[in-house]
């Protein structure tokens, strides 16, 4: 996707989009993270430090949630209530997930509550888990 220097252009603007947080709130600020991912917007409304996404079909295949996380409140879930385009958001910059998935607002935007989102206890990461992204993450560097 990134391998292609219009695909900001070519992005489909109008799929739903989605904000998890766990405040109330009725408008979000410029700056903000928003999501086409319904799933990833409810694992942010839990506020994780890490959040891990399994793509191995072998994994996924064994029941392992697709994300995971590390996040600990009881969370919320948005839709984005308006339009948008690319005029309004654009690709979060310090993101470490693939393109597309995490974007950032440039004003104001109409939210509507969807509803209150548990934590699923499946994803949330063991601190072993958490140890290995960490020594992963390190590895990296």
């Amino acid at each position: 996707m990134t391998g292609d220097p219009n695909w900001l252009t070519r992005w489909d603007y109008s799929r739903p989009w989605f904000h998890g947080s766990p405040y109330l709130i009725e408008t979000l600020l410029p700056g903000s993270t928003i999501t086409q991912d319904r799933e990833l917007a409810r694992i942010f409304s839990h506020k994780p430090q890490i959040v891990s996404i399994e793509d191995d079909p072998a994994v996924l295949a064994r029941g392992v949630p697709r994300l995971r996380h590390t996040g600990t409140l009881a969370g919320l879930l948005y839709f984005i209530d308006e339009p948008l385009s690319l005029q309004d958001v654009f690709p979060h910059p310090n993101s470490s997930m693939l393109p597309g998935l995490e974007w950032l607002t440039r004003r104001p935007l109409c939210l509507r509550l969807l509803g209150p989102v548990e934590i699923n206890l499946a994803e949330v990461l063991s601190p072993e888990e958490i140890d290995g992204i960490m020594k992963r993450m390190k590895g990296m560097e």
